[in-house]
């Protein structure tokens, strides 16, 4: 298992920081973690930077914010939201809060000509930075999976926009089918991008729970109704 395991089990969402400036040094591993970050689509290219500030329509304040852009490509939403999960469980690991935020956008020019996708705010908490597993309000596994596996535990206790939980995941001969919620048009401009970034978040949970990871899209898979195919993990 990854050495950031332990996080998935009791991270929350920050949305109190204090003005407490983050090191030079701490900023050189983020930096060097944003290097090293592992993409669930090598292919897709992505900028991530470090900002000061960000137009929040939202009431919350952070010393810093990471700025995600891609270019636009099939799975690029999945993609970020894997990504930007890997940042959210290190920076726990820095002793850092952090919260997605998808209403949030970049104040200044980026440097780079990608567009941009979503930001999410980080800093030194002026709360509980963690809690308890039994903290978390989430479904049941019984009510976003069919079949078992042990991974599914990790997947489950993903944040996801409005902690709606829009996947589900069907397991079967040690392989976990994965799939997120259909949603009429006139909802999908805005939660298509949300569920699938969301998804994201819980394949990386998989990964981080997982002893070995692959994930792709078969040309077979079982239909789910209500259900777009989003991949497979192996």
């Amino acid at each position: 298992m990854n050495n950031l395991n332990e996080y998935i089990y009791k991270r929350k969402s920050i949305r109190k920081y204090k003005i407490d400036p983050i090191s030079i040094e701490i900023l050189i591993q983020i930096k060097a973690q944003i290097d090293a970050l592992k993409p669930l689509y090598p292919s897709i290219k992505t900028h991530f930077e470090i900002a000061d500030d960000v137009k929040n329509p939202m009431s919350l304040k952070a010393p810093l914010y990471l700025i995600v852009s891609s270019e636009k490509s099939e799975g690029y939403f999945e993609n970020v939201g894997f990504m930007l999960e890997q940042m959210s469980l290190y920076l726990n690991s820095l002793g850092l809060g952090s919260c997605w935020l998808g209403m949030a956008k970049p104040t200044q020019n980026q440097k780079t000509e990608l567009p941009f996708v979503i930001s999410m705010a980080f800093g030194y908490p002026s709360e509980e930075l963690f809690r308890n597993v039994s903290d978390f309000k989430r479904k049941s596994l019984s009510e976003i999976s069919e079949g078992a596996d042990s991974r599914l535990e990790a997947a489950r206790l993903a944040p996801s926009g409005m902690n709606s939980q829009n996947w589900f995941f069907l397991c079967t001969n040690g392989i976990i089918h994965v799939y997120r919620k259909k949603v009429n048009p006139l909802k999908a401009v805005i939660f298509d991008k949300m569920n699938s970034i969301d998804t994201g978040i819980a394949l990386y949970h998989l990964f981080v729970a997982s002893e070995s990871f692959s994930f792709e899209k078969l040309n077979s898979f079982p239909e789910r109704k209500g259900y777009i195919y989003m991949g497979t993990v192996k």
